[in-house]
């Protein structure tokens, strides 16, 4: 049974219950780009977050991430990497995917870093990135070329040479599936060595039975691929690791 709060009780769940999402737009280079920023209630600073979608780009589900991170103290920036195109097929994603230059989307990347670090409601100094797929990599990118204070990649490609992984500043917390036959767990493997080497802190977890796409949504093209123990496991992981790194205390 769900129990549900009284009135008198909702009244005294905390103010980051609450969260509201908006569309935002900064400049990129020459150009002005968009995403959709959630906040929590209050006046902050608060923690940021750059939240980078999988290759469908900015849909229905990055921005639900983007609010539910909003609700857990966060304030949200879901970059809009495919500058107002989203897919939702498979076929129409990879072609995405594949016409997306990877100088545009580092660009856009590092705009929505400065954007979130020049709000007065933002701390500068705890802004981490997240991404999922295509999004994990753009993730690790970003944690080479900014000062982000904590990365979390799911699933999402990982640098295999040891002097790109060294720009890394920030602790690297990843999920992975053991039958992702993109990321295999050997690549895991390897990047965590060299990662070591150069002083990188890492928590990679990979998970027996499931593979690319894991923890994404259940419904839609991602639905079969859901693994919801995995799933939860790695969310629950997330959340332990962005609370330590990026919120106070």
């Amino acid at each position: 049974m769900i129990r549900l709060p009284t009135i008198a009780a909702a009244l005294l769940l905390p103010a980051l219950a609450l969260a509201a999402g908006e569309k935002v737009s900064y400049p990129s280079g020459d150009a002005q780009v968009g995403g959709y920023l959630a906040l929590p209630q209050g006046k902050g600073p608060f923690p940021g977050l750059v939240v980078v979608p999988e290759w469908w780009g900015l849909n229905a589900w990055a921005r639900e991430k983007a609010d539910a991170f909003a609700r857990k103290g966060y304030a949200a920036l879901a970059v809009d990497i495919y500058r107002g195109q989203v897919a939702e097929d498979p076929e129409t994603a990879h072609e995405l995917s594949r016409a997306l230059p990877p100088d545009r989307a580092s660009g856009d990347l590092r705009a929505a870093f400065a954007y979130l670090a020049g709000r007065k409601d933002v701390d500068p100094k705890r802004i981490g990135v997240i991404g999922w797929c295509m999004g994990g990599g753009f993730a690790l990118d970003l944690a080479e070329e900014a000062p982000v204070a904590a990365t979390v990649v799911y699933y999402g490609r990982l640098p295999t040479e040891g002097a790109t992984i060294a720009k890394i500043k920030s602790p690297v917390l990843g999920n992975f599936g053991a039958e992702d036959k993109g990321i295999p767990p050997d690549s895991v493997k390897a990047f965590a060595a060299k990662a070591e080497q150069a002083g990188v802190k890492t928590d990679l977890k990979v998970y027996p039975g499931a593979g690319h796409a894991f923890a994404s949504s259940p419904t839609g093209p991602n639905g079969p691929k859901y693994r919801p123990e995995a799933a939860k496991d790695a969310d629950a992981r997330t959340d332990a690791f962005l609370a330590r790194t990026l919120k106070k205390g």
